[in-house]
C-alpha cells in the first residue's frame, strides 16, 4: 500500500539514502580465527591434562540403552543452516547421545541420511515450488558469505541437491525419527509420510522414513521397533514456530498463514506419544520448549535501521506526507471521544503510538502495520492501522534484505519500511509475542506433568536458551550465546542449532538421564566435548 508520498530529487539524485542492513559486522581475520579455534584449544587442553584424575567406570543405572529411538522434529533430525544434510545429521543430538550409549550396551543408531551435504530436497528430479509464492520450498543450506548468511549455491554453483523423496528414499527402520517441520499432531497422524498425500497432508521428510508402510504414523514407526529407551524433543516447537516465522500472520487467506496449535490438541498428541513409547516398559527423556523469540531469527534485525538526510526527514514529516496522516489520526480519535466510543485517556495513548516522525541521521524506526490498533478506516479510509516500530517489536530475519528496497524499482515513493509500511509477515508485535509465550508456557506445563506422571527424565531447554540469550553459557572452553553467526549456538538460519549447539543439547539430555536413572555419563567423562564439534560448515562440503 502506497501512501502517495511525493519524494523529491536534488540535482537528479534521490534524497532518501537507505543503507543496506548487514546481519553483523564481520572480518576475514575473524573468520580465520574461528576456523582454527578448535585446534588451538585442543592443543592447550592436551598440554594441561595431567591425567592424574581417575574417573569411575561408566554405568547405565536402571536404563537399558540397547535399542534407542528418538522422536521429534528438526532439532532431533539435526537440521542446521536452513537444511538437513549428511554432516548435520551425523552431528544431531540423538546421534551424539547414541555414541555415548554405545559405550554401555547401546546398539546401532540408524538415521535416514540425505544423499549429499548440499541440503535441500527435490521431487522427481525437480525443485519443489510453492504454488502461490513461486519460491522453492526446500532450499539448499546457508553458508557464511563474508557479511552474513547466503545461499550455498551462490558461492558453490555445483551444490545441487540430489536427495529425491520420490525416487531414492533410504531403507529403514530408523532410530532417528526427527521430522523437520512436524507439529505435535503430525507425529501421530496416519499418512503423514504417504507421498500420495503430498503436498496437502504429507511431509517429504516423513515420506523418506515410512518405507513400505506409507500410512504408518511416526509414532507407529517408533513403537514397531520396541525401543528400550527413547527421547522426545521439541514436540510443540513447530506448533508455535510456524506462527512466529510468519510474523504472526492472522489472515487465513495468506499463503504463510500458520496458526498456533490449541493446547488441547497438543496435550492429546503428547499423551499419545508417551503412552505408545512407554507401553512396553521403555524409559525415556523429554525436553521442554524454549522461548523461541529469544532466537537470533527474531533478535538480529533492529527496529530502527533507517538513515535519512535532513531534507527527506523534513519532507516525510510535512503535511504532504506523514504530517497529513498524523493530523488525520488526531482528528479521528477526537471524534471517537466526542461520540463516547473511547475515553480521552485511550485516545491519548493511541495517538502516542501512531504518530509517525522521522529525523536526520541514523536510527529512524521503520513503519509497520499493526492490527491491534484501533480501526479508524470507517472514519477515513486513508487512516490505516500503522505505526512506527519500537524496541518491543521483533522483526524477522528476512526483513533485513527487504527494508529499504523499492516496491516499484526506481520509484522512491515505494520504499519499503518508509513510504510503505511493513506488512504483518515481517514483524512480531508484543501482542503476538504474548500469544507465543502463553502457548509455550501451556505446552511446557503439560510436558512437565506428563514427564512426572510417567517417571521420565526432563530437560529444561527453556532455561538453557534463556541463559544463552541473556548472559551466555559456557561449554568447556567456549562461551556460547544466541548471536547470529558468531554466537556459536544458533546456526545461520537463526532458529536451529550449530553442531556445537547440538552437542550442548546432547549433554543436557545425558545429565538429565543421570539424575533420573542413576547413570553417570557426566561423572565418568562421557559427555560430548565442545571442541569436537564445529560452529560452521565449509561451502565446499559435498
Amino acid at each position: 500500500m502506497s501512501l502517495g508520498l511525493s519524494i523529491t530529487y536534488n540535482n537528479g539524485k534521490e534524497t532518501i539514502k537507505m543503507k543496506k542492513i548487514k546481519y553483523i559486522a564481520l572480518s576475514l581475520l575473524t573468520l580465520a580465527m574461528v576456523s582454527c579455534e578448535n585446534e588451538l584449544v585442543e592443543d592447550l587442553r592436551d598440554r594441561n591434562d595431567t591425567g592424574d584424575e581417575t574417573l569411575p567406570e561408566l554405568t547405565a543405572g536402571t536404563v537399558d540403552f540397547s535399542n534407542y529411538v528418538a522422536i521429534g522434529a528438526s532439532f532431533t533430525a539435526g537440521f542446521t543452516d536452513n537444511a538437513l544434510f549428511i554432516a548435520s545429521q551425523e552431528n544431531s543430538f540423538p546421534n551424539i547421545m547414541a555414541t555415548k550409549f554405545a559405550n554401555i550396551g547401546g546398539g546401532t543408531f540408524n538415521q535416514p541420511l540425505m544423499n549429499d551435504n548440499f541440503g535441500g530436497l527435490i521431487l522427481a528430479g525437480n525443485p519443489v515450488i510453492h504454488p502461490i509464492t513461486g519460491n522453492r520450498l526446500f532450499e539448499e543450506r546457508l553458508v557464511f558469505g563474508g557479511a552474513g548468511p547466503v545461499a550455498l549455491q551462490s558461492v558453490n554453483p555445483i551444490a545441487m541437491s540430489t536427495t529425491d523423496f520420490a525416487l531414492n528414499n533410504p531403507t529403514g527402520p530408523f532410530n532417528n525419527l526427527g521430522i523437520p517441520g512436524a507439529k505435535s499432531f503430525h507425529l501421530v497422524a496416519p499418512g503423514y509420510g504417504n507421498i500420495a498425500n503430498f503436498p496437502a497432508a504429507a511431509n517429504p521428510y516423513a515420506i523418506r522414513v515410512t518405507g513400505n508402510a506409507p500410512n504408518a504414523s511416526i509414532l507407529e514407526l517408533a513403537v514397531a521397533q520396541n525401543p528400550t529407551f527413547f527421547s522426545i524433543s521439541e514436540v510443540g516447537g513447530n506448533d508455535v514456530l510456524g506462527y512466529a516465522l510468519s510474523g504472526g500472520e492472522s489472515d487465513t487467506n495468506a499463503p504463510n498463514y500458520n496458526p498456533i496449535t490449541d493446547t488441547a490438541t497438543f496435550n492429546a498428541s503428547l499423551n499419545a506419544l508417551v503412552a505408545g513409547l512407554t507401553a512396553n516398559g521403555a524409559k525415556g527423556v523429554i525436553g521442554n520448549l524454549p522461548n523461541i523469540t529469544s532466537l537470533s531469527h527474531f533478535t538480529t534485525v533492529p527496529h530502527n535501521p533507517v538513515p535519512l538526510d535532513a531534507a527527506t526527514a523534513g519532507f516525510l514529516n510535512s503535511g504532504n506526507a506523514y504530517g497529513a496522516y498524523n493530523a488525520g489520526i488526531a482528528q479521528a480519535l477526537g471524534a471517537l471521544v466526542q461520540m463516547n466510543q473511547i475515553t480521552q485517556e485511550i485516545a491519548d495513548a493511541e495517538l502516542a503510538k501512531r504518530i509517525i516522525t522521522f529525523s536526520e541521521g541514523e536510527g529512524n524506526a521503520v513503519v509497520i502495520m499493526d492490527e491491534n490498533l484501533i480501526d479508524l478506516t470507517g472514519l477515513n479510509p486513508a487512516l490505516v492501522s500503522m505505526r512506527q516500530a519500537t524496541a518491543e517489536d521483533l522483526l524477522v530475519l528476512p526483513a533485513s534484505s527487504f527494508i529499504g528496497t523499492e516496491a516499484v524499482p526506481g520509484n522512491p515513493q515505494t520504499v519499503n519500511g518508509v513510504a510503505i509500511p511493513l506488512a504483518d509477515m515481517w514483524v512480531l508485535t508484543p501482542e503476538e509475542q504474548e500469544e507465543i509465550a502463553m502457548a509455550t508456557q501451556a505446552y511446557n506445563a503439560t510436558i512437565s506433568s506428563i514427564a512426572s506422571a510417567n517417571g521420565l527424565a526432563l530437560v529444561d531447554l527453556n532455561a538453557i536458551l534463556d541463559q544463552a540469550s541473556t548472559t551466555g553459557i559456557m561449554f568447556d572452553d567456549y562461551h556460547l550465546n544466541t548471536d547470529l553467526v558468531f554466537g556459536g549456538l544458533v546456526s545461520l538460519d537463526g532458529v536451529h542449532l550449530t553442531a556445537r549447539g547440538y552437542a550442548l543439547m546432547a549433554n543436557s539430555f545425558l545429565q538429565a538421564i543421570d539424575d533420573a536413572y542413576g547413570s553417570n555419563f557426566e561423572a565418568s567423562g562421557n559427555l560430548a566435548k565442545a571442541g569436537d564439534f564445529p560452529t560452521n560448515y565449509s561451502p565446499q562440503l559435498q
